[in-house]
């Protein structure tokens, strides 16, 4: 936001200089980014007459031009203008003056001869060259005939303005208005302001509410729309002043009638759109939301298909404006305009803003409309617009306007003590000090006790609702910096980090040393990805939260699985020739409870790895050797022991997205802790990868849940352990896991360990059969075991597996 101190100053008169009054605005809360001059570097140019022009005896180009610059004897100046005559008034650039452009005039001269100063081109002065006819825009500016001569030229140029660009704070969307800033400066100076008498004249016999219908289908979007008709008008400029404070607020003038609406936006904070009255198919007008595929052709001639989520104004037959972001080129003010439809209303802010962003599309209404306008200011708003354009002789104004407010608003009200206020920010003001500030601000206070208040709140105030918020407001034009400071007091926690925050940091770690490479993705995917993974139709990884404006078209929805992540970049690196990976992934994904989404969804921290490629780097000592199924499970066993995670066992099992045959399950009990696995050739194919890749996933609250949190230390060992070698031939269904939990169950109290060192099947073995050898180990704490001991151990193994796997010893 940007304005003018002319437009300020034609409500408020003020003693402060720009800066002054730029700074404070700043310490009350408005901040002031910059104060821009338009006569910075005009201190010294003035107008001047060129009463005798001749050639420079020593040039064919330059002219010696003696001038009149208000002083009691002409000045002499060297100029190689060529468009310059006698008795013309010029901008003169004085001795000592420093120009916009950086040149720094001083006295010399040109062949010989003095030279005083400098005649001055529209481009020297910074001018808008675009505002200018073809032949000022090159040479020396040529003023007016009748301009004073030694009077300065900022004032002849109107460039003695200096424009205040506002940074604000989205809060404070009724600052968005010149009238806001006036009450703001008002407050701040002590000056009374004059707001301007807005008083029309309804001169033609027509009647608003016969020419034109409106109406609100959307009223949770749209809260107020209001409509006047404005007949016999005549397109043309608006008056020099008129364009001047425009430009002050960096609006470009295009015509009277869209000068005047965004004239009254700027003045009063409210948002306009003039329609052509004859363009409007039905004569009438509905705010509703958008059919999905609908076109949107909006005024700087681009179509758009609706999403069904925007609101717009429209006509009988179709979207005549994007609402509170851009009008319809259909029903755009032409030349040939002769009956204007002028339309203010009040939009749901965050409604306006999504649909500003989803479409690209940022204007001075939406950001307005986005903070919040004053609801109560429609009506104000169209008669401002037409009492200017009446003023102008551009238009009768029919009688009455037409106005559909459904829900009235009703004016806020906080109750407050001067005890809390004081309380909260740590003052002893009196209670009559801040109902003065607070009515300074348009406030209504009642009072109901002793120093016992309720507040009224202005209509244009959307962010005052509560107590805290009036303490800000006391704080703020009080002056923060008349509030005494004091030391914090409170007990002081060493910042940590928490258990989870450590336990993932150890996760990380150990995965890093096994060689893995953690990668970092965004959190969001897309159906098509949980189709490339085969995920199930009615899996609940399917239900995923759709984002309202994705970064990318390619990925509209949050996450619900890492898998979806990692194979992306997986791909990635495919695609740049790199085919050995070995990548995890520590993040959250996002269930929601339901959808459409209520509440926040639950976020739940997942562990995914996946390898591939070979198992030793590219050299010429190393094998070829690609990585398998038990590079992955030795990784995720060596991150269980580092984890301290023990007594599990590893199942086959299925995953939608791995190898039915090539899947293991870690389980604690009947919990799933972990589930390892090839790529499901399928799941490949529609990756376009063409080896094999190996994954693992896991929940990180269900690893903490079985890491072990106590732990005990045990000497060595000082006597010697036995071992004794098992191998029995059982069905090559019966798992490895389950033959080692029985062995571990029954070895007795000498048994310390299980190890599978041979799995072959093949000749001398039955089909249908495998073969087993495991490495068993018998040790005693307090003494050296005998062989009938151990054998005693081995014996009992021996025969729970023959009764439970119908196993044979193998000779």
């Amino acid at each position: 936001m940007q304005v003018s101190i002319k437009w300020l100053n034609d409500y408020i008169k003020f003693d402060e200089t720009a800066e002054e009054l730029a700074d404070k605005y700043t310490m009350s809360g408005v901040p002031v980014e910059n104060v821009i001059r338009a006569d910075e570097g005009l201190d010294k140019v003035v107008t001047g007459r060129i009463e005798k022009l001749e050639a420079h005896p020593d040039s064919d180009h330059l002219q010696i031009c003696q001038m009149n610059v208000g002083e009691k004897e002409l000045i002499q100046i060297i100029t190689g203008a060529q468009n310059v005559k006698e008795g013309q008034i010029v901008p003169v650039a004085m001795i000592g003056a420093h120009l916009p452009n950086g040149l720094h005039i001083k006295k010399g001269k040109l062949r010989g001869l003095p030279s005083n100063g400098m005649l001055c081109s529209a481009d020297e002065l910074h001018m808008d060259l675009d505002k200018l006819p073809e032949e000022q825009k090159n040479g020396i500016y040529i003023l007016p005939a009748d301009t004073p001569v030694g009077v300065p030229a900022k004032d002849v140029l109107g460039l003695d303005d200096v424009v205040l660009e506002f940074e604000l704070t989205a809060n404070r969307g009724d600052c968005f208005s010149v009238m806001g800033l006036v009450r703001e400066a008002a407050v701040l100076t002590g000056n009374e302001p004059h707001y301007p008498e807005i008083k029309v004249n309804e001169d033609d016999a027509a009647s608003a509410a016969d020419m034109v219908k409106i109406d609100i289908e959307a009223k949770d979007l749209c809260d107020r729309f209001s409509a006047r008709v404005l007949k016999n008008v005549k397109i043309g400029p608006s008056p020099e002043w008129m364009q001047q404070r425009l430009e002050g607020a960096g609006i470009r003038a295009i015509n009277n009638v869209v000068d005047v609406t965004n004239f009254v936006m700027i003045e009063l904070g409210q948002p306009m759109h003039a329609y052509d009255y004859d363009e409007i198919k039905g004569h009438h007008l509905t705010a509703r939301v958008a059919k999905a595929g609908e076109n949107l052709h909006t005024l700087d001639d681009s179509s758009r298909v609706a999403k069904g989520t925007e609101l717009v104004i429209a006509d009988d037959e179709k979207p005549a404006g994007l609402a509170g972001v851009m009008g319809g080129l259909e029903t755009e003010v032409t030349e040939k305009t002769t009956t204007v439809v002028l339309e203010a209303a009040s939009f749901y802010g965050p409604n306006i803003r999504r649909t500003s962003r989803s479409c690209g599309l940022h204007s001075e209404a939406s950001g307005r409309f986005e903070r919040g306008v004053d609801v109560t200011n429609t009506p104000r708003a169209l008669d401002r617009a037409a009492q200017l354009l009446q003023e102008m002789g551009a238009c009768t104004v029919t009688k009455g306007i037409v106005d559909v407010y459904p829900q009235p608003k009703e004016p806020v009200k906080i109750d407050f003590t001067a005890e809390q206020i004081n309380k909260r920010l740590g003052t002893k003001l009196a209670g009559a000090k801040m109902v003065e500030i607070l009515e300074s601000l348009g406030f209504a206070i009642e009072e109901k006790g002793a120093e016992v208040y309720t507040a009224t709140v202005p209509s244009w105030r959307n962010d005052c609702t509560y107590m805290e918020d009036l303490s800000e407001e006391v704080s703020r034009i009080y002056g923060f910096d008349n509030i005494q400071s004091t030391t914090p007091f409170g007990r002081v926690m060493q910042g940590r980090q928490s258990a989870r925050q450590n336990f993932i940091d150890k996760i990380k770690h150990v995965l890093a040393s096994l060689g893995m490479t953690e990668e970092l993705s965004f959190s969001f995917t897309s159906t098509e990805m949980f189709d490339k993974m085969q995920v199930p139709a009615d899996s609940m990884l399917r239900q995923a939260i759709p984002i309202m404006n994705p970064l990318t078209d390619d990925a509209p929805l949050v996450r619900t699985s890492l898998l979806t992540s990692i194979m992306e970049n997986a791909v990635r690196n495919f695609a740049r020739k790199n085919t050995d990976i070995r990548l995890f992934d520590v993040a959250p994904v996002f269930y929601p409870k339901a959808l459409p989404v209520t509440e926040l969804p639950d976020e739940v921290v997942k562990l995914t790895g996946l390898i591939t490629g070979r198992r030793h780097p590219f050299g010429w000592n190393q094998s070829n050797e690609m990585v398998d199924f038990y590079d992955m499970k030795g990784i995720v066993e060596e991150l269980f022991r580092a984890l301290s995670i023990s007594g599990y066992t590893v199942e086959a099992g299925e995953h939608f997205a791995l190898h039915p045959g090539k899947t293991a399950l870690f389980k604690k009990g009947r919990e799933v802790i972990a589930t390892v696995g090839e790529l499901h050739p399928a799941v490949a194919a529609n990756f376009g990868i063409k080896q094999k890749v190996y994954l693992f996933e896991m929940d990180v609250e269900t690893l903490m849940k079985y890491t072990a949190k106590n732990f005990h230390y045990e000497s060595l060992p000082k006597y010697p352990a036995i071992a004794r070698d098992l191998a029995i031939v059982v069905d090559e269904s019966v798992a490895e896991g389950a033959i080692k939990t029985v062995i571990e169950r029954n070895g007795g109290k000498f048994f310390c360990g299980v190890t599978l060192f041979d799995v072959y099947t093949g000749e001398h073995v039955a089909d249908g059969k495998k073969s087993l050898a495991f490495n068993l180990k018998f040790q005693s704490k307090d003494k050296t075991l005998t062989d009938e001991e151990a054998d005693a151990g081995f014996n009992s193994i021996l025969k729970a597996v023959e009764e439970k796997f119908q196993a044979e010893l193998r000779a």
